[in-house]
Order: C-alpha cells, then structure tokens, then sequence
C-alpha cells in the first residue's frame, strides 16, 4: 500500500508539471526527474530527459548523478544516453570533477537503501532470470579483461551501449524471490563500476565520478557490502589521483566500515586498504600511511587465489607493490618508492599491459627525480614499448609527465634523449 500511495503522490506531482509544461514552462529543480520517473512506470520503461526533450539547460544545471534522493535506475538511463551521444559526451568530457559529489549520505541511507530497493514498483512485467545476471556478470568479465589490457578508451562505448540497453532495464523488471533482485542489482553496480572505472581512465573524470556514484547507490541497494567498498574505494582512487587528497579520505574510510571491508575477502580487503593508504599519503599522514600499507600486505598475505571475485583477480603482489610505491613517493620517499616499482614491473602478469605501462612511467619519474637520467630513459623507453595499442588517458598522462621531466635536459642530452622525445610524441599521438 505504502508502494501504491507514493506512485499516486509522484503522479499526482507530475500531473501539475505536466500542466505547466503544456502551458510553456519548463520544469525545474528535481521535477523533470519525477516527471520522467513516473511516465517511465506508464510506459514500462525507462525514459531519459532527452526522450522528454528536457535534456538541455534542465539537464545541465541538476547534476543529478550526485544527488542521492534521485532514483539511480532513471538517473544511470539517462547518464547512458548522454555517453552515447558524441556531442553530450563530449559536454560531459568538458565538465570537472566535483569535489562536492564526494559528499556521502548518512548512515541511515545505507541501511535503509535494500529496503526502499524492495519495494521499488517495476516499470516492465518480464520477470528476470538467472540467465539475465549471468550474462550481465559475464560482459563485465570480458571489458573489464578489455580493460586491463587495452585501456579504458578502448570499448567504453560498447559498455555503456550494454550497460543502458541490456542491464539498465533489468532492475525494472519483475523478480521471483529478494535473493534474485540482490543479485541482479549487485550485476548491473558491478558493470556500472566498469563503466566508470573505464572513464576513468579514459580521463573523462566527471562522466566516471557520476557512474562511480550511481554504481555504489545500486550495490546499496543490493545489500552487497563488499562491492560497496569496491566502488568506494574507485572514488577515493580518482579523487587522490586528482589532487583532492581530503575528499578521498571520506569514500576511503566509507570502504573499510564493517558491512563492506569487514565482509569482503582478503584479497579485496587488501585493495580497500591500500587505497586508504593512498589517500592517507597524499594527507600527508605518514605513521596512518604505514600502518595502512601494512595491514594491505597482511591481508593479501591471507589471500586465497581460488575465492576471489573476478572484480579483484587482477590484485596480486604486483598491485599492491604498485599502490605502495605511489604512497611511498607521496610521503616523499623516492627511493623507497623506486624500489617498489621495481618490485611492481618484475612481478606484473603479461595481461596487464596498461597498468604496467603506467607503473614503468612512474618508475621513471621517480628515477629522474633523483637525478638518474639515464636509467630513467631507459625505463621510459620500456614504458612506451607496453603501450603499444593501449588506449588509455593515464597512459597519456604518464607520456605528458615524461616529456615534462626531459625538457631541462632535451637540448643537452645527446642522441638517446632526442630519440626517446621522437618516440613519446608518436606514441602521443596514437594514444589521444
């Protein structure tokens, strides 16, 4: 009955926004979202503000994909969309990451959030099979293997096309038990994380922080406490990445609460806690820093390679080797962190060209920091041979930063140096 009276009081709004609509007025505010929450339930389907020809100054100015009273599933459709559309994905390429989206809501939300979940009134009577998660939990696999090696810009709009057409709708749907509904959620936040993680680092960092966001509102509403985490701990990631080494703190602590790190398996602990250690390292807080590192070593040291979630099978010792280093040289420890690199680059599994050749780039970086000029060229020059075919805007970045870091040095610094500068602008330009 409670269902039924807020369908009423949502159609009941949205008849009066409708009216105004008629008569010339735009809706404002969060009507367009009521209006095109509750015509999507008429119609069986999810509507974005585009269908309702609201996609312009209206869309523009709600960001909704950080406001956590919006419905995620009309939100995450209409966000679909806009990154399928070439001109809304580029507008949105354009738009900065917001440090105030990383405002979490209460604890109250989280609890509550499976619940309201649950009583969430379909928009579609097909009812969801096992074989619909399946083959959700299944593109996900393949993009994210995609991922690792190719990089994010490489079929992120595949994703997002199967993410709008083929996971979205599911939630709408009609669902035999509650165990079927929490696992078809836990599918589609785990894809919607893909799809962020991949804008990531195709450096289109707004687009990635909205589908970050709505990812751990829909694992809320899964009750899956560990893939929360997961997503959380992608948010603090980006954000210390971006130089907002407070706001990280908050998805960073938020990962390692009771119902997420409490409950995930070691290897994915070990993930949430060195991400902490990341954040904590850029705030400067070195004993915090160390104390996080170490207890991401003791968890990955408990970790069973058999039991881990696919999101976390990449999470070995050349991860976390990675992770640490980054720390170490935010603490302004560049030896130490050269060590790690090290570490990172000798233990690294082939499929992983991506990550290895950003983690070559840093190693570099912190070589020439300490004056190594030539080990660093050498090192760049690995760096540049694991991006071949890699796409990738932390690749770029690292390319950008190499350049950055020859330049006192390019006029003086004979042959190898000239060459290795011909190379990273090649390399540049295939990359972008």
């Amino acid at each position: 009955m409670a269902a039924e009276s807020g369908v009423r009081e949502l159609e009941a709004i949205s008849r009066s926004h409708i009216a105004m609509w008629v008569q010339g007025t735009q809706p404002s505010g969060q009507a367009p979202h009521i209006l095109r929450e509750t015509l999507s339930r008429r119609l069986g389907r999810h509507l974005t503000l585009a269908d309702l020809g609201l996609e312009g100054e209206t869309a523009s100015q709600t960001d909704s994909g950080s406001d956590w009273s919006v419905d995620p599933l009309t939100v995450l459709a209409e966000l679909g969309s806009d990154d399928l559309d070439m001109h809304r994905r580029k507008l949105l390429a354009t738009a900065a990451h917001s440090a105030a989206g990383l405002a979490l809501p209460t604890a109250s939300w989280w609890a509550a959030a499976p619940a309201a979940a649950a009583k969430r009134p379909a928009v579609s009577p097909r009812p969801v099979t096992q074989a619909d998660i399946d083959d959700v939990r299944g593109l996900t696999t393949f993009y994210s293997a995609r991922d690792q090696q190719r990089g994010g810009a490489s079929g992120r709009s595949a994703l997002a096309s199967h993410l709008r057409d083929e996971a979205v709708p599911l939630p709408g749907s009609r669902f035999r038990t509650e165990q079927l509904r929490r696992d078809t959620y836990s599918a589609v936040a785990e894809m919607t994380y893909l799809a962020g993680w991949m804008a990531f680092d195709a450096s289109e960092h707004r687009t990635a922080q909205r589908y970050l966001t709505l990812a751990a509102r829909v694992a809320a509403e899964a009750d899956d406490g560990p893939l929360g985490g997961h997503i959380l701990r992608a948010l603090a990631h980006q954000a210390v990445d971006l130089g907002h080494p407070r706001r990280a703190l908050a998805p960073a602590d938020a990962s390692l609460s009771r119902d997420r790190y409490g409950q995930a398996i070691p290897r994915e602990k070990a993930l949430l806690a060195i991400v902490h250690a990341r954040a904590l390292a850029a705030d400067g807080d070195r004993p915090g820093t160390l104390a996080a590192i170490s207890r991401a070593e003791r968890d990955l040291a408990r970790a069973d390679n058999d039991e881990a979630p696919g999101r976390v099978g990449f999470f070995q010792e050349a991860s976390l080797a990675h992770e640490t280093a980054c720390a170490l040289r935010d603490l302004g420890q560049p030896l130490d962190a050269e060590i790690h690199f090290k570490r990172s680059v000798a233990t690294r599994r082939q499929q992983y060209a991506r990550t290895h050749s950003v983690t070559l780039g840093y190693l570099g970086a912190v070589q020439v920091q300490q004056g190594h000029v030539d080990e660093a060229c050498a090192t760049w020059s690995r760096a540049l041979d694991a991006m071949t075919g890699v796409q990738s805007g932390r690749a770029r970045d690292v390319i950008v930063r190499m350049r950055s870091d020859l330049s006192p040095v390019r006029g003086r610094g004979g042959r190898h140096i000239a060459e290795l500068d011909r190379r990273a602008r090649e390399t540049l330009r295939a990359i972008s």
